[in-house]
């Protein structure tokens, strides 16, 4: 196995990232999202819960 200096390896896998496209960076800002509003509906949501005894 060769060494690659640390330079290289980083100019390769920004040469990788940006022949990728945004399809990735795009995934995790929607399950980001998805995930954020479900946790705000159910934190928002819980307080409007009442105990009848």
């Amino acid at each position: 196995m060769k060494h690659h200096p640390a330079a290289a390896w980083l100019t390769q896998a920004a040469d990788a990232a940006q022949r990728q496209g945004p399809g990735n960076l795009l995934r995790v800002v929607l399950v980001v999202m998805i995930l954020g509003c479900v946790l705000t509906g159910w934190f928002l949501l819980r307080g409007y819960k009442r105990k009848d005894d």
